[in-house]
């Protein structure tokens, strides 16, 4: 959202600093459907999740929280924040945080217990976010959009074929078809993909008139540095490399997403630019 929002300048050339109402509004709105979704997953799969040692621990398998409540405090956020996000945001922004819930509850927490392609389908889940974050800003799904949710898409393969490679057994004994798990060889393959793909990505912020140029240069480094990690994770599949990739990807894509925001193209509304081009400079 704040990469979409403009540069706004009166004709005084004077910066206002506070964020739009309605980026307040997506991020408020937005939570409640996170909310949503985290306790309805974590509803359906409790039987699963007392397999595991990562999740035995969670407060609906232990019974601090009964189901009952669990459901009930979902529908009391995921509806209002949908509503919410419709009506005083914008309609497309209310539709993608609908689809969003949807996607996670219906389709990736089934999937997780019958194909690897769950892991594709919550890579999309993760990336509708930002393109929320857009769509508040702006109301329309530019390509701009699109950039910052495939940032988001490539990403999570890192991070979380990365991660659950050290939790193979885990993952095993509450029956869920990872990659790691049945398809160890893919499981490395697609997270090195995925590294070297954000460099590309990268390139396309200016292309798309999202970046300036300098923004694929000066993230380069980072993109490299866990292209080469992802690497030595494909070549090794030891877990002191899962380990490095998976660090490296919990700070590398607040720093992409910092050094995208830093070097973003310099916005006007175009209300405001005409304003700007009929006003005479105060200099005169």
């Amino acid at each position: 959202g704040l990469l979409a929002m403009p540069n706004r300048r009166a004709p005084s050339q004077i910066i206002c600093i506070s964020p739009p109402l309605s980026f307040r509004m997506s991020y408020l709105f937005s939570s409640l459907g996170a909310c949503a979704v985290n306790l309805t997953h974590s509803y359906f799969e409790v039987p699963f999740d007392s397999n595991m040692n990562r999740t035995k621990n969670r407060p609906l398998v232990r019974g601090q929280i009964s189901p009952l409540h669990a459901v009930s405090f979902a529908l009391a956020c995921g509806i209002p924040g949908v509503t919410l996000l419709t009506l005083g945001v914008n309609p497309l922004t209310g539709f993608l945080g609908a689809l969003n819930i949807f996607l996670y509850t219906c389709c990736y927490t089934p999937l997780k217990r019958l194909s690897i392609t769950n892991t594709w389908v919550g890579a999309v889940v993760g990336a509708i976010p930002p393109v929320m974050g857009w769509t508040a800003a702006t109301g329309s799904l530019d390509p701009g959009a699109l950039l910052l949710g495939g940032f988001l898409f490539s990403w999570q393969f890192p991070h979380f074929n990365a991660l659950s490679w050290n939790l193979r057994e885990d993952y095993s004994r509450g029956g869920y078809r990872m990659m790691s798990v049945t398809h160890p060889g893919l499981c490395k393959r697609v997270a090195l993909r995925h590294s070297v793909g954000l460099i590309g990505l990268s390139g396309l912020g200016p292309v798309l008139d999202v970046t300036t140029w300098t923004f694929p240069l000066v993230s380069l480094p980072i993109n490299l540095y866990i292209s080469y990690l992802a690497f030595r994770f494909y070549r090794y599949g030891d877990r002191q490399n899962a380990r490095k990739l998976f660090f490296c990807s919990l700070w590398h894509l607040p720093m992409l997403l910092l050094l995208a925001l830093t070097c973003k193209k310099s916005r006007v509304p175009q209300d405001e630019a005409a304003v700007a081009s009929s006003t005479p400079s105060l200099a005169l």
